[in-house]
């Protein structure tokens, strides 16, 4: 595999981890209006990306291969769960 389409596999791996982030830090703005956040919204971003990959990381070593729902499960969870600790959704 030449470094190219190496790149290629690597960006499409961690896209929807990017997308997730993109949508939800501005989606808890919206939802989340009466609570502060701790960081920028590019702080916020770059964590909620991190996790995401994070889990796709584990869901590839875990389940053998990429792609699973398991996996888009768990990122939809853990991402949602990150960004509502980063907003301190438990002082509403």
């Amino acid at each position: 595999m030449d470094p190219l389409t190496a790149l290629n596999h690597l960006l499409n791996f961690a896209a929807p981890a990017l997308v997730l982030a993109m949508v939800l830090v501005p989606g808890s703005r919206v939802f989340m209006k009466k609570t502060a956040a701790a960081l920028s919204w590019w702080a916020q971003v770059a964590i909620v990306f991190a996790v995401g990959c994070g889990v796709l990381v584990a869901g590839l070593w875990w389940l053998g291969r990429d792609g699973k729902v398991l996996t888009y499960a768990v990122l939809v969870l853990a991402t949602g769960t990150c960004q509502w600790l980063l907003r301190r959704g438990w002082r509403v």
